[in-house]
């Protein structure tokens, strides 16, 4: 997957998480914190609480294909954690996306097109 440029290791992570910036819906709980570069690093959490192997790369993929279609419509210069509920295991594809915009619109990072 070509221009994701994602969050890698625990530091990075935790850098994010240390801002304490966060707003939450059913499905997702999203951390967000200003870079100093003019791009969006993404992360993305699912528990082992959410389920076996298989359920977690699912909801990965969802939550990463739900990023990339609405990329150009997200302010750059901010990292994200997106870290998956149990509520979300089952969901649709439709469900997990509108969860994500939902999300952006709250931190108010997500711009109309």
């Amino acid at each position: 997957m070509k221009n994701l440029i994602s969050l890698k290791n625990s530091r990075e992570f935790g850098a994010v998480y240390d801002k304490k910036i966060s707003y939450a819906n059913r499905y997702l709980v999203m951390y967000i914190a200003p870079n100093q570069m003019n791009e969006i690093r993404l992360g993305i959490s699912v528990s082992k609480k959410v389920g076996n192997s298989v359920i977690r790369h699912r909801i990965t993929r969802l939550i990463r294909e739900s990023y990339r279609l609405n990329k150009s419509c997200i302010k750059t210069g901010f990292d994200i954690v997106v870290v998956a509920r149990q509520n979300v295991k089952g969901k649709s594809y439709q469900e997990v996306e509108s969860a994500l915009i939902h999300l952006l619109k709250l931190h108010k990072i997500y711009i109309e097109a």
